[in-house]
């Protein structure tokens, strides 16, 4: 597991998970109704996303696809798959863009390729599904492991990215639909950038760049010279948000310099060349 900028290993609570993740999860679900009880829901369900040829209803598609994840495969047998920690899973996540394409399309034609009702009623259905398992006795073993496409993973790990999935994609609807803003919850917020940020540190050692997400977030990456007392000669600071975005290829270092939305000082601050972190 990545470090900290303590040198302290990452850990998340497995019950504070849960409970962030149940949040996010209604709050998706308002916002899923909202947009589906909008008189022009059905126009809306096909406005353009930034996920290539995703439309709205494809984005909400694939959100109740990974929400429902773990419940549609609780009593899976082992498999034997290598170990899977957070951040190579958020290294190698992008390599299944195209499977993951694939079932979201067969998704939304299959279940979501109704009215506006029948949308919300599909998410709810997701959402009721893993609501229900957060609940359960089968989530209180956080060693037990699931086997997923790049590995096995322990169901802690396995709710964190779950936790990605629903701001991550949260993001993306709140941009879709143009709102303001999405109401997520804080933890689930916090630990998907330190999570991003411990990830980038692990693609890029070093401790030549100090990546600043506050408040959640602190971590030393970038070969070269390593600081060690004071200000650091590079810096690189940015708002939960903006880094969620710059990490996930959602936002362009350059364009968002260009809007003030992060700061960079020192010769080696410039992020462009290992960016995005998770594809």
């Amino acid at each position: 597991m990545a470090k900290t900028a303590t040198g302290k290993a990452r850990s998340y609570d497995p019950a504070k998970v849960r409970a962030a993740l149940a949040a996010q999860t209604e709050a998706l679900r308002a916002a899923v109704h909202r947009l589906c009880g909008d008189p022009a829901a059905a126009a809306l369900l096909e406005r353009p996303t930034r996920l290539g040829q995703w439309r709205v209803r494809q984005l909400v598609a694939h959100l109740a696809l990974q929400l429902a994840w773990l419940p549609n495969n609780l009593d899976q047998s082992p498999q034997g798959r290598r170990p899977l920690g957070l951040t190579a899973w958020v290294a190698e996540v992008g390599s299944l863009a195209e499977l993951l394409d694939a079932g979201t399309q067969a998704h939304a034609a299959e279940d979501f390729a109704g009215g506006p009702a029948a949308v919300a009623a599909g998410f709810d259905a997701a959402a009721d599904a893993l609501l229900a398992l957060l609940d359960g006795a089968e989530v209180r073993d956080p060693q037990r492991r699931f086997e997923i496409r790049l590995g096995s993973m322990t169901l802690a790990d396995l709710l964190v990215t779950r936790l990605v999935e629903a701001v991550v994609h949260a993001d993306d609807l709140a941009a879709a639909l143009e709102l303001p803003a999405f109401p997520h919850d804080r933890f689930a917020l916090a630990s998907v950038c330190r999570l991003l940020a411990d990830a980038f540190a692990a693609q890029q050692p070093g401790g030549a760049v100090e990546l600043r997400i506050p408040p959640f977030a602190v971590v030393q990456a970038v070969p070269g010279p390593r600081h060690t007392r004071g200000t650091p000669p590079n810096v690189v600071e940015s708002d939960p948000l903006t880094w969620v975005r710059l990490a996930t290829g959602r936002q362009a270092w350059a364009a968002a310099l260009d809007a003030a939305q992060v700061s960079a000082s020192g010769e080696r601050s410039d992020l462009a060349a290992f960016l995005p972190v998770m594809a």
